[in-house]
């Protein structure tokens, strides 16, 4: 069945999350981030969560939603070939221990596009005092699968500055190992389960080679090594990230980190940065962190 357009404006959640250090501690962990800030519990201020740690509460309603597919007339086989396309992340304050949350998901776009159906959700997360910590737009592509009903894009995409053309030569290039196991411990920590990730039979059957890393964690190895070219890797400056996933990661493999350049914009600077595979292809493309100015 299509995707229907009559989706848009259906809500999912909100579910509930209590935060503690060692989920904090595990999901930096997991990137292979040693920062103090998200370890060390003797600092003054207490250890934060890594940006990327907003994916953490957000994949169970993003799995609730596929669980109502029903409702759509989506059948799991065009679930299946739905793909996380691009991600916008706006952050309003960092995590830390004791934070309870709640996160809830709102279906904004529906469209027609040459691959298929593309989605997009923005799916956003309060603390217990109902203030603002993290506020995603995602969007997704049903591949080969077409939408139903006159196309409804989305009314409240973030802006995207104009930075001008890209530099020839690189601020910055990390190489970035990623272990065989990688998926595996990005799953546990991070608590998205995926079994095209972790399970050989599933991704086989879903057409993959292997495995394959989470587009989320390849997102996060960027923004860390981002992090620590731009901002001397204090998480705290970071107030959005944004970025296309292009390509898939095999593991084991290394990947490289190209932080191009940094550009002042209203009050803040932004850090273009790309994430190319082994074989020098665009993991992440189109990557940007935007920083509070210290």
């Amino acid at each position: 069945m299509p995707v229907p357009t009559d989706m848009v404006g259906d809500r999912i959640g909100p579910i509930r999350h209590e935060v503690d250090a060692r989920w904090i501690m595990a999901y930096a962990a997991a990137l292979g981030d040693t920062q103090d800030c998200y370890f060390d519990t003797r600092r003054e201020s207490g250890i934060v969560a890594h940006p990327m740690f907003a994916v953490c509460p957000e994949w169970p309603v993003i799995v609730q939603g596929r669980e109502l597919a029903d409702k759509w007339g989506i059948t799991p086989e065009e679930t299946r070939q739905s793909v996380h396309a691009t991600h916008d992340l706006t952050v309003h304050r960092l995590p830390k221990p004791g934070d309870v949350l709640d996160t809830h998901l709102t279906y904004t776009g529906v469209e027609n596009k040459s691959p298929g159906a593309y989605t997009t959700m923005r799916i956003e997360t309060f603390d217990a005092n109902g203030d603002r910590v993290f506020t995603t737009h995602q969007g997704g592509m049903y591949l080969g699968v077409p939408a139903e009903g006159e196309d409804r894009p989305a009314q409240d995409d973030p802006v995207v500055p104009e930075l001008g053309p890209l530099p020839t030569n690189p601020v910055a290039e990390v190489p970035v190992a990623v272990a065989q196991g990688a998926a595996h411990t990005y799953t546990e920590s991070a608590r998205i389960w995926n079994p095209i990730h972790t399970d050989a039979s599933v991704a086989e059957a879903a057409g993959l080679p292997a495995i394959i890393l989470h587009g989320t964690a390849t997102l996060a190895l960027g923004v860390s090594a981002t992090i620590s070219t731009v901002a001397e890797g204090n998480p705290e400056r970071v107030r959005r990230i944004r970025g296309r996933m292009a390509s898939m990661v095999l593991m084991p493999s290394t990947v490289t980190v190209r932080v191009l350049d940094v550009t002042p914009v209203d009050g803040q600077e932004v850090a273009r940065f790309e994430v190319l595979t082994e074989d020098g292809g665009p993991a992440i493309n189109q990557g940007l962190v935007f920083f509070d100015q210290d």
